[in-house]
């Protein structure tokens, strides 16, 4: 139907085997066709690819550094650890990439009005920013919840220019951003684009978010060959709709050699029912315009989530990864929320580095995984954002005082 340079790509539905699809309500229908034929459009146009690369090299940064982390491999024990540094990005973390993408697209279908939903802040940072840098009007979506526990990035979106709209249904997470923001889409499709954050949502989102955060893995194979010799033995990502784990996951997928393993967040326990591990613990059922795995309860009600790092508070996941888990390409691990406090303490106090919480569970993860592993072994983790946004939380949970005492 397509010429594409896109492996693995959907079906002409947007199923990725059983999963995905394109629910949506009907008013949605037409503006996501017309999505998904822009998108095929620029992805073959060589003017919107230089545009984008451009971009990506000399607003956002890449290409960014693989880091050989020797004193977190030391400490650990085991398989050498590499770092895909995608917390030195611009607005640091790896959302930039997917909003550039989709941002340009806007451009070239003529809308002015950006609209997004967030959890952790930085989907909406990233698309603040680039509704700034294209002159587009912004609203950002964001669970009062998640505002409380995020709110330096609240205040970024806002001197950015965005208009930061609370959520309060729900659990007021980011389930309930996505909700508000596709209700807001249905009434004002016409001028406006969704740039949705995860590969997840209706097709074609899943596979937007994924070509264009596929530069991570492109890189991060092109740089460990390089540094290494070879490629990786592990690779992994942690998950909540599962963008980061797409990007550096989907490069690596023909590589039968590498094991690609992506990290849930288990709050306070796979058991305790207080946790946000859908790949885990899911059912196959239709989310956010998808069918896909998602927690609910017996009577097909969607859960509530539980998790420290609000960018992985999600009861859901992107269609590609519950096909793969589906199919045997992928491995679940999981990662509590006091596994991730101490692997983002081991991080910062070993490497100087501080991960976001959602990059903390990939590190508490990546960790166990290498101490089972030789020293003559690699294990490749995406450090997909950087700590700032999360120093509060942290500091909560470690009893510190707000003045660090």
């Amino acid at each position: 139907m397509y010429k594409l340079d896109i492996t693995h790509a959907p079906d002409s539905g947007g199923h990725f085997g059983r999963f995905g699809g394109r629910f949506a309500a009907e008013t949605l229908m037409q503006p996501l066709k017309e999505i998904e034929t822009a998108f095929f459009e620029a992805w073959q146009d060589e003017a919107f690819q230089a545009e984008r690369l451009d971009l990506l090299k000399n607003y956002v940064g890449r290409a960014t550094p693989l880091y050989h982390a020797k004193q977190l491999t030391a400490a650990s024990g085991g398989a050498q650890i590499y770092l895909k540094r995608e917390d030195l990005t611009h607005t640091g973390a790896h959302k930039i990439n997917n909003t550039i993408g989709q941002g340009l697209l806007a451009r070239r279908m003529g809308k002015k009005r950006v609209i997004a939903e967030t959890g952790a802040g930085q989907h909406g940072v990233a698309t603040a920013t680039v509704a700034a840098l294209f002159g587009m009007h912004c609203d950002i979506y964001m669970g009062r919840e998640d505002m409380a526990r995020q709110m330096p990035n609240v205040l970024r979106m806002r001197l950015l220019g965005a208009n930061v709209i609370p959520v309060d249904s729900g659990t007021a997470t980011l389930k309930d951003a996505v909700n508000e923001a596709l209700r807001n889409w249905v009434a004002s499709c016409e001028d406006t684009f969704y740039i949705f954050g995860t590969a997840a949502g209706p097709h074609p989102y899943p596979l937007l978010v994924r070509q264009f955060h596929t530069v991570i893995g492109q890189e991060a194979r092109a740089q460990i060959l390089k540094q290494a010799g070879r490629l990786p033995d592990v690779a992994v990502a942690c998950v909540g709709g599962g963008s980061n784990a797409m990007g550096l996951l989907h490069p690596f997928r023909d590589d039968e050699s590498v094991r690609l393993v992506a990290v849930e967040a288990a709050g306070l326990g796979l058991d305790s029912g207080k946790h946000a591990a859908s790949l885990a613990a899911g059912k196959a059922g239709i989310l956010h315009g998808n069918l896909t795995f998602l927690l609910e309860d017996d009577e097909g009600q969607v859960q509530g989530t539980h998790s420290i790092s609000a960018g992985l508070d999600y009861p859901g996941v992107g269609p590609e990864l519950a096909y793969m888990l589906e199919q045997g390409r992928l491995e679940l691990d999981a990662a509590t929320d006091d596994e991730a406090l101490e692997a983002l303490q081991l991080l910062t106090r070993s490497e100087g580095i501080i991960p976001a919480l959602e990059s903390s569970h990939a590190i508490a993860a990546g960790v166990r995984i290498a101490k089972t592993m030789s020293a003559d072994q690699i294990v490749l983790i995406n450090l997909s954002g950087r700590g700032d946004k999360d120093m509060n939380t942290v500091f909560k949970h470690l009893g510190w005082m707000e003045d660090g005492s």
